[in-house]
């Protein structure tokens, strides 16, 4: 059902080369995306679409990239945060060495109450790879924040990691974004196009 509702588009990883990986030399392709607290800008439209005060992946939420590849992801986040409900989702898991780059300096976790939103692949499907990825957003500080509009001073956090064979999964946030339903992963949290979408691993 979440799939016959999902935006159909599809952002492409771009082919950079190869890289030196623990896995040997690998097809590299990189990936850049941000996250906004709303959804005036990002893929939904100069009116911000159906929810434009719904905070949003962007520019669309569904990615593909290359299978037995290394793929760089740069998020780049605008959005403040709170506390995760699980504590499990601050850490970084699932990329070449367990650790990401938070606005270049090396970070393997960030506090719990400091998140904003998290990228976090769910990878178990029967008959493809088991692949299961979580990175951490750190909140933009909310000074930085302005009453309207995007900060100026996003968070950007990037990480690489291997892909195995081609699959379909789903990716989403884990921090509690959305309304004050579901133990607030209602509304945005709970659409793909917002908080959600596929992670297409092509062969």
């Amino acid at each position: 059902v979440a799939a016959a509702k999902n935006d159909s588009r599809v952002l492409v990883a771009t082919p950079a080369g190869t890289m030196d990986t623990p896995q040997g030399v690998l097809p590299h392709a990189t990936l850049a995306i941000s996250v906004y607290p709303d959804s005036m800008v990002s893929g939904h439209g100069k009116t911000g679409g159906a929810h434009p005060g719904w905070v949003t992946y962007g520019p669309v939420t569904n990615y593909e990239v290359p299978a037995h590849s290394a793929i760089t992801m740069t998020v780049t986040n605008y959005d403040g945060g709170e506390s995760l409900n699980n504590d499990y989702f601050a850490r970084v898991r699932g990329t070449i060495d367990g650790s990401a780059l938070l606005n270049g300096e090396r970070m393997t976790s960030i506090s719990p109450d400091t998140v904003g939103h998290t990228f976090t692949v769910h990878g178990l499907a029967v008959g493809q790879d088991e692949f299961f990825l979580n990175v951490p957003m750190k909140a933009v500080a909310e000074e930085d924040m302005p009453e309207e509009g995007h900060t100026t001073k996003p968070n950007v956090t990037t990480f690489t990691f291997i892909t195995g064979g081609p699959g379909e999964y789903i990716w989403n946030c884990e921090y509690p974004c959305g309304d004050g339903t579901i133990a607030k992963f209602g509304n945005a949290m709970s659409t793909m196009g917002y908080m959600s979408g596929r992670f297409i691993v092509k062969g």
